[in-house]
């Protein structure tokens, strides 16, 4: 595809010297836009591999990490699960990997990504319908304070720093844990302050 240029757009790219990245013919004034246009469809749509691959890949990959997650303390997810956190980094490196060239199809990508967020909608349900995988999937809550004593013991089980446990006490606007009835360390990773009677 050839496209024809003024005169004076011609002096323009040849003050610029873009000739040689635009294939500029000087003496007919013609620019060849093929090699600006050239999609490669095909790479686009057309999966490289089987579709189930992507599935299986999904499948191990969201299991796998979600395993090793749960193994991680609970504490340094902080106010969101570790399924969440799980979710958005494999959408943003599938996603990267789909939009970046010569990596995958968009079609793989998709059905990654629809992998994810199957095993994501499937845990979340099961924890729902049935307690037990509940249990399994998420810690109980942990005491950190009873009748205004820290427990040392659960503390170190997550190293929870009595520093970090003041602080969190000193939020509730209490002066020191005598004041604490309980304290406990969440599922989700917070700490909830319960007062005592004055």
């Amino acid at each position: 595809m050839a496209l024809a240029l003024t005169p004076a757009t011609a002096r323009v790219l040849d003050r610029y010297a873009v000739y040689g990245s635009l294939s500029l013919d000087a003496s007919t004034a013609e620019v060849t836009l093929d090699s600006l246009l050239e999609i490669d469809w095909r790479a686009i749509f057309v999966p490289q591999n089987s579709l189930i691959e992507p599935i299986i890949r999904g499948t191990i990959m969201y299991l796998g990490i979600l395993a090793m997650l749960r193994l991680v303390l609970r504490r340094q997810v902080g106010g969101i699960g570790t399924a969440d956190v799980l979710v958005v980094v494999l959408i943003a490196e599938v996603a990267g990997n789909s939009i970046a060239p010569n990596e995958q199809s968009v079609v793989e990508g998709i059905l990654l990504v629809a992998t994810i967020l199957f095993w994501s909608y499937l845990i979340e349900w099961l924890q729902f319908r049935f307690p037990g995988f509940q249990r399994l999937m998420r810690d109980p809550k942990l005491k950190l304070i009873d009748n205004g004593r820290m427990l040392r013991r659960n503390m170190r089980r997550e190293f929870v720093t009595s520093q970090e446990l003041m602080a969190q006490v000193r939020e509730k606007g209490l002066e020191d844990c005598s004041r604490v009835k309980s304290a406990y360390l969440e599922a989700d990773g917070s700490i909830s302050i319960i007062e005592g009677e004055h």
